[in-house]
């Protein structure tokens, strides 16, 4: 018998949503790993933008292993998780689960990827700030 605690599940919050259309392709029909970076990328600068309320850049990804393919018509859903909160840098911990095109169970999430990606937070001149800026 399964333990319902040993079944995984997203950490976090769901940040970003979007269906893996037939333009995002490569040249094989398949959706590329670089169009899912870009995806996370910008889920982690969207968390990290809450906590330095403003401007994020992102300085380092790391380690990556791509569990499962990314289907056209799957669901992509990318959960955000602030591990940790420097002087001007946020490490922001990325998930990727997708809703696979024509599963039997509709609501069964697979795991794709995970990251933790560093960002630091900028001023309007593009330079480095605290996080927390006094108000």
């Amino acid at each position: 018998m399964i333990d319902i605690d040993d079944i995984p599940a997203p950490q976090g919050h769901l940040t970003l949503k979007q269906l893996a259309s037939r333009q995002e392709t490569n040249l094989h029909g398949d959706i590329p790993g670089g169009w899912l970076v870009a995806r996370m990328d910008q889920a982690a600068e969207l968390a990290a933008g809450r906590e330095a309320r403003g401007r994020t850049a992102t300085v380092a990804i790391e380690a990556m292993d791509f569990l499962c393919p990314v289907r056209v018509g799957s669901m992509v859903n990318i959960f955000t998780r602030v591990n940790e909160i420097g002087h001007s840098s946020i490490k922001i911990d990325v998930e990727v689960w997708i809703h696979a095109l024509h599963e039997r169970d509709p609501d069964e999430l697979h795991k794709v990827t995970e990251a933790r990606f560093v960002m630091v937070a900028l001023d309007d001149n593009g330079r480095i700030r605290a996080v927390r800026q006094d108000d």
